[in-house]
């Protein structure tokens, strides 16, 4: 018969979660590189500046420490807790930007990453040694 560790939902739903988030903003990025339209109001303001050009390459670099924390926490190892719980926070932060001009979406985001750091920090423990 099967044994359901416990927190093993938590961490497949960490995994799943990072890796979804990375391929999200890998999308971010490919939309900021290829945006002509008229931009968010008050875009000067924001952390850095009013080029979306800046905007795709640092989604691009989150897209990639978002995607490959969600592997490595697949490959359930200590190292993969630590990075995925970095990297969930990068992502919350990373949302934190756009608050003023989509609100709901990054607070979602924000959300969602939180619930990532939680099942990291709760359940990714160091398996037991097998004897």
């Amino acid at each position: 018969m099967y044994e359901q560790k416990t927190g093993e939902g938590w961490l497949i739903f960490s995994g799943v979660v990072l890796m979804t988030a990375g391929v999200m903003r890998l999308f971010d990025a490919i939309w900021a590189w290829s945006y002509h339209g008229t931009l968010p109001q008050n875009l000067e303001d924001a952390l850095f500046g009013h080029s979306l050009n800046t905007y795709g390459w640092v989604w691009l670099v989150v897209a990639i420490i978002l995607f490959g924390a969600g592997v490595l926490v697949m490959m359930r190892n200590q190292f993969a807790r630590w990075f995925g719980i970095l990297a969930a926070a990068i992502g919350a932060i990373s949302a934190i930007w756009w608050m003023p001009y989509y609100p709901v979406w990054s607070f979602v985001y924000i959300f969602t990453c939180m619930l990532v750091i939680y099942g990291l920090a709760a359940y990714g423990e160091r398996l037991p040694a097998v004897r």
